[in-house]
This record gives C-alpha cells, structure tokens and sequence, in this order.
C-alpha cells in the first residue's frame, strides 16, 4: 500500500523531519512451526511483515490487517511478544522512530503471496534456515519464539545491540 494518506499529509508539513509513528510487526508461524517474510520491494532483504497503526485503530487490528494486505493471509494473534523504539531513515531522507509492538501470531488460512507492491516475494522459513536478516527483526523473532507470557522490552536505562541508531532501513 506504500505510504498511508495520514503520513503523507503529515510529511507536507514536516518534510523530511523525525516524526513518531506507530508500528505493528508479526511473527508467523504455519503448523509446521516455519516463520512467514516478506522480501522488501525497497531493499532487497527478507523482514518479518510490519507496518503503521492508522489513526484510531489498535495495534492487533492493525497487524492482522498489514499481513491480508502485504501476504494475503489470515492470522490469529497469539500474544504481545514485545515492543521497542525503532528509528529508520528512509533513503529519501525521510527520518522516524517507530514505536514498534510486535505480536507472535498464528496462520489461520490463506496461501502466502505477494499481494501489494511493498514485497517482491513472500516465503515460509524453517527457525533454523532463516535467510539474512537484520538484527532488530531477529530479536523480535528471538522474543516471540520464547514461551514466555511477559512481553519484551529494552530495560529502563540500557540500550540492546539490536536497536541501531538512525541511519539506514
């Protein structure tokens, strides 16, 4: 889907200015514990299936909704894996820190596919065949594979090796 109308009318008054915005990410896994990514039309590289919360919808509802778009399956969200700030310049310039929460989900029905312009190919990954990812969506799959009920989070005070500053996508 690209950029929301929301935030292209926001960047027509900040231009490429640092602006908050929320994120949603998933972990999916089939029946066969592989993991659901989504090769990047705008970088080439495998990533987990993310996007923006729109304005009044929850982050749940707004994941649930990225993967139809993006993959063309449903899903069932599972639980709340973790959350962490994000920051990401866009090689246009564009500069944001995505409060990103990111959910362990469940393949309900579906066949994976590209289904937007935002994904050049859409494949399952055994846990231990993954492709090259970067560090931040590995350690949202770390977190989201553990079988703990408590969400993750960077503690109060530290900073996680996975977090980079903002510099690339």
């Amino acid at each position: 889907m690209g950029m929301s109308s929301y935030l292209r009318n926001l960047r027509r008054h900040v231009g490429h200015d640092l602006v908050l915005l929320p994120g949603v990410s998933a972990v999916v896994l089939n029946d066969a514990g592989e993991l659901l990514l989504g090769r990047r039309s705008d970088t080439g590289t495998w990533s987990l299936l993310a996007g923006m919360v729109d304005p009044g919808e929850q982050p749940a509802d707004a994941i649930v909704r990225e993967v139809r778009e993006e993959a063309g399956v449903e899903i069932a969200v599972e639980r709340l894996a973790g959350v962490a700030m994000h920051p990401v310049t866009y090689p246009n310039g564009d500069q944001c820190d995505y409060l990103n929460v990111w959910f362990r989900c469940r393949y309900v029905s579906g066949e994976a596919r590209v289904n937007d312009e935002e994904s050049l190919d859409m494949r399952w990954f055994a846990p231990g065949g993954l492709p090259p990812l970067e560090a931040f969506a590995r350690l949202r799959i770390e977190q989201a594979l553990r079988d703990e009920p408590a969400a993750w989070f960077t503690a109060p005070g530290s900073k996680h090796p996975a977090i980079r500053e903002r510099n690339a996508v």
